[in-house]
């Protein structure tokens, strides 16, 4: 057997929580390999709307296995939180979830020193959630973390030793000011929770079910240009998103891979700051933010719109391997009668490429305009319903990205996913 991986195309907020629970009735395994409490992914079924943290997306499905990986870095208190309130709505975890040994922990001296770091940029934020992400990935590479392993061995002394580092490096940063106590007390309360769970090898354990003829679908968090390597760095985020992401962050061979599906929005979102050169700020910018509810998850900051960018996504394609496609939020654009899609941009010397460039700070989208459906497809069933002018915006999409759209969505709730090809 080989993993499926799926992952954001886009910055992030692709609604990739919703595709993996559509998708997780046909895995036994749901693994999430990158990533923090700062991804907020969305699912809405049976009346219901449910935000996921740091669990993966298949927790809602029967009894299958779900796999925090050790590409994850938690928050042991923001976890206790969001299990919690999973379990008080009769989603049983224990029995479901694993949790590997190799994953990071999100300490609360992580969360000071993210915002002092922040505060010291200056104009140049990069526009962090604030939730420690950064500062444990550090700590991770220069090889001073604390591991969800640690617990079992000499525990409180490794934390002690991590927060007298931090602490100093907070004093060094002028950031003072700040009382560690009841963040501290709730932050083992979490410790004390996590240790409820089943805490295991997680290559050993990914590898065996592979090997017993198990399917596994790996889940990311964020986008992929939001790529520490890849994306629109400095403004990114702190890990790896991309696919390879899914071997680095499960233990998994490159050979092991087997299809990438890429999440996409029929428009374009991004939230903090960066570079996002189809943003509108005009009211068609406002009307999607309006219609799409576009607001962060887990941050509820308002999010930046503007039109499909392609020559994005067809670089997010070629360094993913992309075999399918799934297009989301498509009925959030049914009103516009005129749709627009970036094809090429025009670089500060003039030059037209349609290749992703090093810095798109300055780059100017070339636009090809299509026209709207003008037609309400939150209550269509099946891909013989769609407007015409819709079907040519798929096929239009497919040419220009060289890859079949499998899955559109057409509104937030699970039944609202129309499967037009093989998965």
């Amino acid at each position: 057997m080989k993993a499926d991986v799926l992952l954001g195309l886009q910055w992030g907020d692709e609604g990739k929580g919703k595709v993996v629970d559509v998708l997780t009735p046909h895995y036994d395994v749901v693994a999430r390999f990158q990533g923090g409490p700062n991804a907020g992914h969305t699912l809405e079924f049976g009346g219901e709307k449910y935000v996921l943290r740091s669990i993966p997306s298949g927790i809602f499905q029967g009894n299958k296995t779900n796999i925090i990986g050790n590409g994850v870095v938690l928050a042991p208190d923001l976890f206790m939180d969001e299990a919690r309130e999973l379990e008080r709505t009769g989603h049983p975890l224990r029995e479901r979830l694993l949790i590997s040994r190799k994953a990071h922990l999100i300490m609360p001296t992580h969360r000071l020193l993210d915002a002092a770091v922040e505060a010291s940029k200056g104009a140049s934020k990069v526009g962090t959630t604030g939730k420690g992400i950064g500062p444990a990935y550090t700590d991770k590479v220069a090889r001073t973390g604390l591991r969800v392993g640690d617990l079992d061995d000499r525990f409180e002394e490794k934390y002690a030793y991590h927060r007298a580092l931090h602490l100093k490096q907070l004093e060094a940063l002028n950031y003072t000011d700040f009382d560690l106590t009841e963040v501290e007390k709730r932050w083992m309360e979490g410790i004390d929770y996590l240790r409820q769970f089943q805490r295991v090898d997680g290559e050993h354990v990914v590898n065996a079910m592979l090997a017993d003829g198990k399917s596994v679908l790996c889940e990311g968090a964020q986008g992929t240009m939001l790529d520490v390597d890849f994306g629109s760095y400095p403004f990114v985020t702190s890990s790896n998103t991309i696919c390879a992401g899914a071997c680095t962050g499960l233990g998994l061979a490159p050979g092991r891979i087997g299809h990438v599906y890429g999440i996409m929005k029929a428009y374009c979102t991004r939230v903090g700051a960066g570079p996002f050169p189809t943003e509108l700020f005009d009211e068609d910018g406002r009307r999607m933010r309006d219609i799409g509810h576009e607001y962060g998850a887990v941050t509820g900051r308002e999010r930046r719109c503007g039109w499909v960018d392609l020559v994005a996504l067809r670089y997010a394609v070629m360094v993913n391997g992309v075999t399918r496609l799934i297009m989301m939020k498509s009925d959030v654009l049914d009103t516009f009668p005129v749709i627009r899609a970036c094809t090429s941009y025009r670089l500060p010397d003039g030059t037209i490429t349609r290749d992703f460039p090093y810095d798109i700070t300055d780059v100017t989208p070339v636009y090809e305009e299509l026209p709207g459906w003008q037609t309400e497809l939150s209550h269509l069933t099946s891909e013989a319903q769609f407007p015409a002018a819709f079907s040519d915006y798929i096929a239009f999409i497919e040419r220009e990205l060289g890859v079949p759209v499998a899955i559109v969505s057409v509104g937030p709730d699970r039944e609202q996913t129309i499967v037009r090809g093989e998965l």
